[in-house]
């Protein structure tokens, strides 16, 4: 039973190496890309639309809920990060069910760089909401001494969002491998399942910890502007 899809590789060249990680998330990358182009080719806004259509847009709908639920601004502009995230890790935990299938966000590689993503992503949106030298400011909070340890806390809770996808999916995994060799199919299949459902809650917490991490940063800025309105 291998570990992480890392360990599984398809060709190599020198030190070039072409292992499960890279090909499903390609493979992911192609299947949501075309499947995005063939239920949006043909969008309609009259009153009967495509099934597709309709499931699109609730999907758009929920997630746009809970990002004005975290950030209580308009959703447009962090929509297409956070819808990504979620999108993207929701599909590569349930493809799971499909036979020799190795799910990228079991690679400690692909969690960090949706990590690290995340880690960019945050100070850029609040330096779009308040500016440079506004974001940066918040780092000297509430004294200058408090800088290196925010910058601890930026890298820490990157390292604790990569380790939490990676941990939770690939223990899943292993339980389920585990349970496959040394019990009938009935109970796997149940585990499987579980495993499918735990999936989904991951790429939602892993969506809503990257919008917490933005809506702190863009809420410096707006507590600013209130009090200076106050004033």
């Amino acid at each position: 039973m291998k570990l992480s899809p890392d360990l599984i590789i398809f060709r190599q060249w020198g030190d070039v190496t072409l292992n499960a990680t890279i090909v499903f998330t390609w493979a992911i990358m192609a299947f949501l890309t075309i499947s995005s182009w063939i239920v949006t080719r043909k969008l309609s806004s009259k009153t009967v639309i495509s099934r597709w259509q309709n499931i699109l847009e609730i999907l758009v709908t929920w997630i746009q809920g809970q990002i004005k639920a975290i950030s209580h601004s308009e959703t447009y502009r962090y929509l297409p990060f956070v819808g990504t995230l979620f999108i993207f890790i929701a599909v590569s935990n349930l493809l799971t069910i499909v036979p020799w299938y190795q799910s990228p966000t079991g690679s400690l590689s692909t969690t960090v760089a949706l990590a690290v993503c995340v880690f960019f992503a945050t100070p850029l949106f609040g330096i779009m909401e308040g500016g440079l030298k506004g974001y940066f400011r918040s780092y000297l909070k509430p004294t200058f001494f408090m800088l290196p340890f925010n910058i601890i806390g930026e890298i820490s809770r990157t390292l604790a969002l990569a380790v939490r996808l990676f941990g939770n999916i690939m223990s899943g995994s292993m339980i389920a491998g585990i349970l496959l060799s040394v019990t009938p199919l009935f109970f796997p299949v149940i585990m499987q399942a579980f495993g499918l459902l735990t999936g989904l809650v991951q790429a939602y917490i892993f969506a809503v910890l990257a919008m917490v991490y933005i809506a702190s940063a863009i809420q410096t800025h707006k507590r600013k502007d209130t009090k200076d309105a106050e004033h």
